[in-house]
């Protein structure tokens, strides 16, 4: 039994909507990433420096708590975001641009290797790959108020390390996804393009 489905991407690839329609089609629980009731997220974007480590620790312990749920249920679960992006992305990336200390980037780093011994990666991820106007028109689209004051230049480097993310990824079966044309939110037509390509991943994982 498939156990695990994960959609990891950028800053408004559509992770979360697409897990939810995901949810409904295929009839599958799903963890949503902790935004409603993260502490940390609207200080963290009003001042990165003083919050990033608490915010990135706040989300591994999350995501480490769900891998968990997940792999101790009986249900398929498509999970929005993982446990690897934030080590391999956010984390790095609030490092090298200053806005983390060497000292707390060891210590996370440390804390996520133990944790990753633990666990394994997701049956299928499925990766939404968008450009920057993709990303930028979904964010302001929802119009989350802590979002306001993201630079463009954030979004850049986050891309940037997705696709080399990406292109090493070797945790599991992976399926990416061009979203730039899609618009899987309001088009049928465009969601079973996408159910189709996952069909497709699926069958190969019975």
């Amino acid at each position: 039994m498939i156990q695990h489905v994960a959609v990891a991407g950028n800053i408004g690839a559509g992770k979360t909507t697409l897990s939810e329609l995901l949810s409904k089609h295929y009839d599958w629980h799903v963890q949503y990433e902790d935004t409603s009731t993260n502490p940390y997220l609207s200080d963290f974007y009003n001042d990165m420096k003083r919050w990033s480590f608490n915010l990135q620790i706040y989300f591994l312990h999350s995501r480490y708590q769900q891998i968990l749920q997940i792999r101790n249920g009986k249900n398929t679960v498509v999970q929005d975001r993982t446990i690897y992006e934030d080590a391999n992305i956010f984390a790095p990336n609030l490092h090298d641009m200053g806005l983390m200390s060497t000292r707390d980037f060891n210590n996370y780093q440390s804390l996520f290797e133990t944790m990753a011994s633990q666990v394994k990666g997701p049956d299928l991820l499925i990766y939404l790959k968008a450009n920057i106007p993709t990303l930028v028109e979904h964010i302001q689209t929802r119009g989350r108020d802590y979002e306001g004051n993201m630079s463009l230049d954030y979004l850049k480097k986050l891309n940037q390390r997705y696709n080399n993310w990406i292109s090493n990824y070797r945790a599991g079966k992976l399926l990416v996804i061009d979203v730039n044309d899609l618009d899987f939110k309001n088009n049928k037509e465009d969601l079973g393009v996408i159910i189709s390509k996952i069909d497709s991943e699926l069958h190969g994982l019975f």
